[in-house]
């Protein structure tokens, strides 16, 4: 009785290892991908390409370099909202107002309970790979592999319907992580003239782009990983 159990509760495991590691790669895929974009290179990039859309109010490229990197580092330091709101144009007003400021204090618990998640989801996706790795490298290389298509699958059908459709793909990502009315702005406020749509637009790209190299990367590792043992 005992003899037959014991696989039995190991192949469990293996299944429940295999389930979440396919269900969790493109999850750490998507949220790697962003915190690549979330960078003063991304910024320096997007700011100085060609077609990049200028400020109708006069903010200048020089002045999004100065002002941009801050929303970002505050999106990711302990900071509270004074590293923020104390920023101010050279004439002494505010750069941001106050709704502004509220919607990045939103926007900053959103992005530390992301990487919270892809910190703790990444840890438990080590361990599941271990696991696997120490009961059947088969079965790895088959998570991942289901996992890297899976991820390209998932990403295609985003670009499809942010390439058609950005304006309701914009929409449906703000309505399901911040309250109703509050990322509302005027095409006058800072936010929206530091990043404009079109920043927003090559973003989604860019995350995406990264996503599907991380993926056809392990696609290809997981292939010669499979060859190298057939051909031993």
């Amino acid at each position: 009785m005992t003899e037959s159990v014991v696989p039995t509760r190991k192949s469990a495991l293996v299944a429940i290892a295999r389930v979440y590691l396919i269900l969790i790669f493109p999850v750490l895929l998507v949220l790697i991908s962003a915190r690549l974009v979330m960078s003063e290179v991304f910024l320096q990039f997007e700011y100085n390409r060609p077609g990049f859309p200028e400020d109708y109010y006069g903010m200048t490229r020089e002045q999004r370099l100065h002002y941009a990197p801050f929303a970002v580092a505050y999106l990711l330091n302990g900071e509270g909202i004074d590293f923020l709101a104390n920023l101010k144009f050279p004439d002494g007003e505010p750069l941001f107002n106050a709704r502004e400021l509220r919607h990045m204090q939103d926007v900053k618990t959103v992005t530390q309970i992301a990487f919270a998640v892809a910190v703790v989801s990444g840890l438990l996706a080590l361990a599941s790979a271990v696991y696997l790795y120490s009961r059947s490298r088969t079965a790895l290389r088959k998570s991942l592999f289901q996992g890297s298509i899976l991820t390209l699958a998932i990403v295609a059908a985003i670009i499809i319907v942010a390439i058609l459709n950005w304006n309701y793909f914009f929409t449906l990502f703000h309505t399901l992580f911040f309250e109703s009315g509050t990322w509302y702005f005027l095409y006058s406020d800072s936010l929206i003239r530091l990043f404009p749509e079109q920043f927003w637009f090559d973003a989604a790209l860019t995350i995406g782009a990264f996503t599907v190299l991380g993926a056809l990367v392990t696609l290809l590792a997981v292939w010669f990983a499979g060859r190298d043992v057939q051909n031993g």
